[in-house]
C-alpha cells in the first residue's frame, strides 16, 4: 500500500513488520508533516504518544524535570521491554538526575575525547587483524566477521573481560536485544546468566585489581557506599550493549548503503578526512530507533495535551531525517559539510556516553576498509534484525579481490 493511502491514526509503530526494510522513513515524513505528535494505538491497549520532529525530541530530551526516564520504563510498555522496570532502573538508562549524574560520573572520564584518542593505535591494530582474518578469502560476512568483532573486542578489553569469552557476551546482549520483539522472558534469563558470569570476574578483581572498568566499578562509591550486585550487573550489561551493538549496527548499515551507492563509496575512498562521513553514517543508520520518557505532570507539545504518566516515545530515526534539521535529509551524502542528527539521543543528560569511542572505531574501520578492500561489493542479500527498536543487520555477505595480510609486516 502506498504511504499516502495509509491511515496514520491506525498505525502501530511498534509493529516490527513496518521495519523489515529499515525504519519506515516515508511514513515518518508524513507524520512529521501531518501529525508530529500523535497517539499510537496498540493491540494490548497500552498506547503511547509518538514524537517525530527533531525540535520536539530535543525539547523532551533536555527537560528532565517534566519528562522522566525513571518513573516508568524507557520502552513504551512491558511487552516490548527486553527487561523488567526494576532492572532498567538500576542502569543509567532508567535514571533521572541527580542519581543519573552520580552514576554517569563513575565512567564518564573513560569516554572523554582525550581519553578515547589514546585508544586509536589499539583500535587500528584490531581492525588490521580483523581484515587480515578475511582478506585472503576474498569474501566474508561483514556483520559476523568484522562489524560485530571490532566493538565487542574493544569494550571487552576496556571492561577487562577475557577475549575468549566475547562470544558468550555477544549472545547475552543479542538475547536481551531480541526479547522485546519476540515477547519472551529470555532477556531476563540472559541478564541472570550475565550476572552469574560477573560474580566470577568481580571475585577475581577483588583479589587481583587491574586497570580496567570492572575494577573501577568495584571500587566506585556513591554516597559512601559500594555498588550492589544488581547495580554492578546493570552497569556491566549496559556498557556491553551500548559499547558493542550500536557501533556494530552503524558500521554494517553504513557499508550496506555505501555498496548500494557506488558514487558514495568512491567519494569516501577519495576523502582525506572521514570524520564528517562518520557523522553521516550515524545520521543515516540511527541504530536506536526510539526511547520513551514519561511526563511528571500534564504537559503540552505542539498544542497536544499529554497527561501525567502517559508514555511519550521519541523517534530518533525520524528526528535525524527531519527537514528542519538537515537539508535534503533523504539523501545519503558522505561529503556533507555540516551533519546534524539525533542518533545519540536528542541531547540532555542521556546523550550517549560512548559517542566518542563509537566515532573513533567507525572512522578507523572505514579508513582501513577503503584502503585495503577498495573493490568490496555485495555478495548476497543482507538480513535485517526484526525489531522496531533496533535498526541493525544480522548478516551482510560481501566479496572483494583477495589480498595479503598486513599484521606483523
Amino acid at each position: 500500500m502506498p504511504v499516502t493511502d495509509i491511515d496514520l491514526q491506525s498505525v502501530n509503530l511498534l509493529d516490527p513488520d513496518l521495519f523489515v526494510d529499515g525504519p519506515p522513513h516515508e511514513l515518518f515524513a508524513r507524520m512529521r508533516a501531518e501529525c508530529p505528535v500523535r497517539w499510537n494505538p496498540t493491540e494490548e491497549g497500552e498506547g503511547f504518544w509518538s514524537v517525530t520532529k527533531a525540535g520536539d525530541i530535543e525539547l523532551v530530551s533536555k527537560d528532565v524535570e517534566r519528562f522522566s526516564s525513571a518513573r516508568e520504563s524507557v520502552w513504551p510498555n512491558e511487552r516490548v521491554a527486553p527487561m523488567p522496570k526494576d532492572v532498567v532502573r538500576a542502569t543509567m538508562l532508567g535514571m533521572d538526575p541527580p542519581q543519573h549524574t552520580k552514576y554517569r560520573g563513575i565512567v564518564q572520564k573513560v569516554f572523554t575525547v582525550r581519553t578515547v584518542a589514546v585508544l586509536e593505535d589499539a583500535v587500528r591494530e584490531r581492525v588490521t587483524r580483523l581484515i587480515d582474518d578475511v582478506c585472503e578469502r576474498g569474501e566474508c560476512d561483514f556483520v559476523k566477521d568484522i562489524a560485530t568483532e571490532l566493538p565487542l573486542q574493544t569494550i571487552a578489553t576496556m571492561l577487562g573481560v577475557p577475549l575468549e569469552d566475547r562470544a558468550r557476551l555477544f549472545e547475552w546482549t543479542l538475547r536481551i536485544e531480541r526479547a522485546g520483539t519476540e515477547g519472551t522472558d529470555d532477556g531476563l534469563v540472559a541478564f541472570g546468566e550475565m550476572a552469574q558470569y560477573l560474580v566470577g570476574l568481580v571475585e577475581d578483581r577483588k583479589a587481583n585489581p587491574r586497570d580496567d572498568l570492572i575494577t573501577a566499578l568495584i571500587n566506585a562509591e556513591l554516597d559512601g557506599e559500594k555498588l550492589n550486585d544488581l547495580e554492578l550487573t546493570a552497569f556491566f550489561g549496559i556498557l556491553m550493549f551500548a559499547g558493542s551493538d550500536t557501533t556494530r549496527n552503524t558500521s554494517s548499515g553504513a557499508l550496506l548503503e555505501l555498496l548500494r551507492q557506488a558514487d558514495q563509496w568512491e567519494a569516501l575512498r577519495a576523502a582525506t578526512d572521514l570524520r564528517g562521513a562518520v557523522e553521516e553514517f550515524i545520521r543515516w543508520v540511527s541504530p536506536i530507533n526510539y526511547f520513551r520518557r514519561t511526563p511528571t505532570e500534564d504537559v503540552e507539545i505542539r498544542g497536544v495535551e499529554i497527561k501525567e504518566g502517559d508514555a511519550v516515545v521519541l523517534w530518533y530515526a525520524s528526528g535525524s531525517r527531519d527537514e528542519e534539521l538537515v537539508d535534503d535529509p533523504m539523501r545519503f551524502d558522505v561529503t556533507r559539510e555540516e551533519v546534524r542528527h539525533q542518533a545519540f539521543g536528542g541531547g540532555g543528560r542521556h546523550f550517549c556516553i560512548g559517542n566518542q569511542l563509537a566515532r573513533l572505531q567507525l572512522r578507523v574501520l572505514f579508513e582501513e576498509l577503503t584502503r585495503r578492500l577498495p573493490d568490496i561489493e555485495l555478495a548476497g542479500e543482507p538480513e535485517r534484525t526484526r525489531s522496531s527498536w533496533i535498526n541493525g543487520l544480522n548478516s551482510l555477505p560481501v566479496r572483494f579481490t583477495p589480498t595479503a595480510r598486513e599484521a606483523g609486516r
